[in-house]
């Protein structure tokens, strides 16, 4: 088995009750990394943390709490202390069309999907510095890549967060502290849910067709599972990790036909 180098080390991943945070908390605890697990819902991060623990054995902490807050961003990070590895993560905001947005609607898929990212890396990536060691990785999307037309507040948002990040992380890579990103594909997740019923509402099929349309366009046939993402991160996250940074790396079974 390969040793990543990080058992013992803490990392927060936000938004891991479930979906893609979960399986990045998972494959963490899997290679002995102590978590702070971070989400809205009390009983069901008290639930995926039990799992956890039961799985591997690792200390984890349970934070419930809104990580789009300043309140909720300074109790993760007060119930962490000194932290190796952060896994920045929120679910993306919802479809519509342009036409509909406000400005609060714009702000608050700012405030979740790009503002809460960078006040948190402005939290702990100074001690890492100073500790020479620290991962950074931004759960973002493969809207990144190649814009989905529904999702463009995602786009946005996102697109916004690996830029700034594009630039931070040439600044600290000297300092073993590197930061990149996971962009993920269509995953079965309850998002994925979400937009296969927005899409059948939308062309008048049932989520059934929806779906199977989903999966006969994909290379691989088939939807994501969060246990393959979750390694990636894990994998992103090592100790052996440390000449990969800046990077946003597409996991989506093929589906951006590119080279690139």
């Amino acid at each position: 088995m390969v040793d990543f180098g990080i058992a013992g080390k803490t990392a927060i991943v936000c938004a891991s009750s479930k979906g893609l945070g979960f399986g990045c908390a998972d494959a963490l605890a899997a290679v002995g990394v102590n978590l702070v697990m971070n989400a809205r819902t009390a009983d069901t991060l008290a639930q995926a943390a039990h799992t956890i623990r039961d799985r591997h054995g690792v200390h984890v902490i349970e934070v419930a709490c809104d990580i789009t807050t300043e309140d909720g961003r300074a109790e993760i990070l007060a119930a962490a202390g000194h932290v190796d590895i952060l896994v920045n993560n929120a679910g993306g905001p919802p479809p519509g069309d342009f036409r509909d947005w406000t400005r609060d609607t714009w702000i608050a898929a700012l405030d979740a999907n790009m503002l809460a990212a960078f006040d948190l890396i402005k939290g702990v990536v100074d001690p890492m510095i100073e500790n020479k060691f620290g991962r950074i990785v931004n759960i973002t999307s493969g809207s990144v890549k190649s814009p989905i037309p529904q999702l463009g507040l995602s786009n946005g948002a996102r697109a916004a967060l690996t830029g700034f990040c594009a630039g931070l992380s040439r600044q600290v890579a000297r300092h073993n502290v590197t930061v990149n990103g996971l962009l993920p594909g269509q995953f079965n997740t309850d998002r994925i849910e979400m937009l296969i019923a927005n899409m059948a509402k939308t062309e008048g099929r049932t989520p059934a067709e929806v779906r199977t349309t989903l999966e006969e366009r994909n290379p691989t046939g088939r939807l994501g599972e969060i246990e393959e993402f979750g390694f990636a991160c894990a994998w992103m996250c090592s100790a052996r990790s440390s000449y990969l940074t800046g990077q946003n790396i597409l996991i989506d079974g093929g589906m951006f036909n590119s080279t690139l």
